[in-house]
């Protein structure tokens, strides 16, 4: 198998099975519901890893959550940790309702501080790394290879751009960035130091977290194109200047475009997992997140969206009558190992006939549940219209408490436009 790497400019070959492939992809900064374009490198993740497994792949998926930043403390002033566990609930009940399962490891910044901590210290001591003024500052001239991610190779002096504010004054080189940074008037979350108290820069959260627990060579890199520079680039720059191989293949999803444009809350364009999932319905979001290659841009709109739900009816009808045996196993794979081509493969899944291999193909997407067409008993109905209910009025607890339930009767609630199926477990 093979995928593109944004480092190498071309496709790399993955180790042979059973690997292992360790994979840290970014995730969010949690301080608002998350928009549909977030589901990306979550849904990509997910699906690379279950098609890993599937090739005999011992493949494990980190995605982090950025729980402290800039955006945090400027959306709840003096209760940005309260924000902050309440987006991550939101984060995982709304990626959770994908009906794709969760990563092996969902690491919190706040819960790797002295991890941090210790790695910033080593950068220090070894000269790439410089206090100023309560903050601590990446010396990227310590680096020669410093751009080789994204090419970025001419950028003496210039300014290296930060969702989060910096104080330049106290850098030495303005391409210097922010590996600590000194506690501010009004926030409410920080922690001891041997630089004073203050919290993490964004990009050394990755590489501390990533190394941690994949260890200092691991296999892949992935998260949106938007990040390639600078958080990206940084992480690198941090990682392998102490020494580490850090990711060898760097792949980086292209943007969800709202009728064209890129999705982002400044462009008042957003469109929530939660507002997709329940205008659309998982399967219809998932089917639709196939339709182009994890590495291009994607358009959202209404119009894609009734394609992607056409889509998902077509292939509900194909399993409700399908042909004789006969399609190949083979199609998909080559497909697949082919720089992860879902819009190849459904095609694919679009021409065959073989119920079983259909069926074990789109158990790989979350689609299984097109197959399904058991009747759940009256009992398992009522909980669930019940938890439409507990939704409607944004009673979060108790719609978990009755997912659980229908869980534990041997059921799975999935939402849909304008209600909700029930799928009899596996």
């Amino acid at each position: 198998m093979r995928l593109y790497s944004t480092l190498a400019r071309e496709k790399v070959e993955l180790p042979g099975t059973p690997g292992p492939i360790r994979m840290y992809f970014c995730g969010p900064t949690v301080y608002a519901r998350a928009h549909i374009g977030n589901a990306r490198p979550f849904v990509v993740g997910m699906w690379l890893r279950a098609w890993l497994r599937e090739r005999g792949y011992e493949a494990t998926l980190v995605h982090n959550i950025t729980d402290v930043n800039d955006k945090i403390y400027d959306a709840a002033p003096g209760k940005s940790a309260e924000l902050a566990d309440r987006a991550t609930g939101w984060y995982l009940e709304d990626t959770g309702d994908l009906g794709l399962g969760q990563p092996d490891e969902l690491p919190k910044a706040t819960e790797h501080v002295p991890g941090i901590v210790r790695f910033i210290e080593e950068l220090v001591d070894r000269g790439h790394a410089y206090p100023a003024g309560g903050d601590v500052y990446f010396r990227v001239s310590s680096f020669p290879d410093y751009g080789a991610l994204s090419g970025r190779l001419d950028a003496e002096g210039a300014r290296n751009p930060s969702e989060e504010e910096e104080q330049s004054e106290l850098k030495e080189d303005p391409r210097d960035f922010a590996l600590w940074k000194g506690h501010k008037e009004g926030e409410d979350t920080f922690w001891d130091s041997p630089w004073g108290r203050g919290r993490p820069g964004w990009h050394i959260e990755c590489s501390a977290m990533a190394e941690e627990l994949l260890g200092q060579r691991f296999e892949i890199h992935g998260g949106g194109v938007d990040l390639v520079f600078p958080h990206h680039e940084n992480e690198l720059a941090q990682s392998r200047a102490l020494g580490h191989d850090f990711a060898r293949i760097w792949t980086h999803n292209g943007m969800l475009r709202f009728t064209g444009e890129k999705m982002s809350k400044s462009l008042g364009n957003v469109v929530t997992i939660r507002e997709a999932i329940d205008t659309w319905g998982r399967e219809t979001v998932l089917l639709f997140f196939m339709t182009a290659h994890w590495s291009k841009p994607i358009d959202f709109s209404d119009e894609t969206m009734v394609q992607a739900a056409a889509q998902v009816e077509t292939l509900r009808n194909k399993l409700r009558y399908p042909g004789e045996p006969g399609d190949s196993w083979d199609e998909l794979v080559s497909a697949l190992d082919d720089d992860f081509n879902t819009p190849d493969a459904l095609a694919i899944l679009h021409r065959w006939r073989d119920r079983d291999l259909l069926v074990r193909a789109l158990t790989l997407f979350g689609l299984d549940s097109l197959a399904a067409g058991d009747e759940a008993p009256a009992e398992v109905v009522s909980l669930a219209e019940q938890r439409e209910q507990a939704r409607a009025a944004k009673d979060f607890p108790e719609s978990d408490r009755l997912r659980a339930e229908i869980d534990a009767a041997g059921w799975e609630v999935r939402d849909e436009p304008g209600g909700f199926r029930l799928v009899r477990k596996q």
